[in-house]
């Protein structure tokens, strides 16, 4: 299909209807480099036509909904699919979500001959590039497709979407592992035990990883090995389970950990312990053993993982390590217990989170992050008092 030649003049702007289609005709063009954000930077031009069109004069409540409607039917008669009603509200919704994002960034514009046809001057165009030092949440990225900008659209907090923007690029995740890391409220998680500052460095810098607190979460959602709950759950299970869905458990443990191994034996004088998973930490430099308890944790369990933290950091532990971490995954925990038999020296070293065989619902995860708030603010109370 041909471009129009019709030029306008810079005073005179053509119907809604003439401005979208001249948008679409030079998305087809491919004057992007790629595809998908061809489609992401039309998306984004199509909703700010139709945002501009219902704020030109016109206050009515309905009236927006009949652009749409009318849209719909023209657009889809001359282009096929893909502009129904719903499609264009979330090219509207887009476009009031991410009003910058294709202003003020280093990329190539979809339509550089933008001015031609909607009477606005040229913005200065640029190379299509983008780095870490040039890109920032809100603007257009080529490792975001339209889907990744769909699942982000239905994040209301301005700095959990930040957040998600930058773990997706950093992490390179799929649509699939945006939607499920988005359903397990990961930047609440995260966020729990922070403060005002450290809200805003994962909103503009993402997850930051310097010590090992900033490594575990709780509770962890693993819904993705589809076993039944405790009683039913025995712990060989649980492992095999991991071990089979190793990718997607790596995925929600976060970033730096690489697998070493499962039921690596230790022996002690002729008695053998098994410890059921290692892995290394690549950012913290340091080893990671994992004890899996089906039920609520004790006081034992605490004291053999002690027993296996301990044992790596005098045998495994060679130059340029840092001391072993422990980490115990448990349906329940005291966190009394935890704090009383660890002691404040030990606790910097072995942690304890709870895991769920579910997807909890957001009201779940919310009512967890409460309980776990309100502990972790009577922890920090008694170690304020003499």
């Amino acid at each position: 299909m041909k471009l129009m030649s019709t030029k306008f003049s810079e005073n005179v702007k053509p119907p809604i209807y003439e401005r979208i289609k001249q948008i679409l005709e030079l998305a087809k063009s491919n004057l992007v480099r790629t595809v998908n954000s061809t489609q992401v930077a039309a998306n984004w031009m199509i909703g700010r036509e139709i945002v501009e069109e219902e704020q030109g004069g016109k206050q009515r409540a309905d009236y927006g909904e009949q652009i749409l409607e009318d849209l719909s039917k023209r657009l889809t008669l001359e282009y096929g699919g893909g502009f129904s009603i719903q499609n264009l509200r979330l090219c509207r919704q887009f476009y009031q979500t991410y009003p910058q994002l294709l202003l003020d960034s280093k990329i190539r514009y979809a339509v550089r001959s933008e001015s031609y046809f909607t009477g606005r001057k040229n913005e200065k165009e640029n190379d299509y590039a983008m780095s870490s030092e040039s890109w920032k949440p809100g603007r257009m990225n080529p490792n975001l497709s339209w889907t990744h900008y769909r699942i982000l659209l239905r994040v209301e907090k301005p700095e959990a979407r930040a957040f998600y923007e930058i773990e997706t690029i950093r992490n390179n995740w799929k649509t699939r592992e945006l939607e499920r890391q988005i359903n397990s409220l990961l930047y609440e998680r995260l966020a729990l035990s922070k403060d005002k500052k450290g809200l805003m460095r994962l909103a503009t810098k993402g997850q930051e990883i310097q010590k090992p607190t900033d490594v575990f979460k709780d509770p962890l959602v693993m819904e993705f090995l589809g076993l039944p709950e405790y009683p039913k759950l025995v712990e060989s299970n649980l492992e095999q389970a991991l071990i089979n869905n190793l990718q997607t458990f790596l995925l929600e443990l976060g970033r730096g950990f690489a697998f070493v191994s499962r039921q690596e034996r230790i022996t002690l004088d002729g008695d053998h312990f098994y410890i059921d998973l290692v892995f290394y930490h690549t950012i913290l430099k340091c080893y990671v053993v994992i004890d899996l308890k089906v039920g609520k944790l004790n006081h034992q369990d605490l004291g053999q993982l002690q027993l296996y933290v301990n044992y790596f950091d005098q045998e495994r532990r060679i130059e340029g390590d840092n001391p072993t971490l422990g980490l115990i995954l448990c349906t329940d925990k005291n966190e009394a217990v935890v704090r009383y038999t660890l002691g404040p020296d030990q606790q910097k070293k072995i942690f304890a989170s709870r895991y769920k065989l579910y997807l909890p619902t957001e009201a779940e995860l919310k009512a967890e992050l409460r309980r776990e708030l309100r502990v972790l603010s009577v922890h920090v109370k008694n170690e304020r008092t003499p």
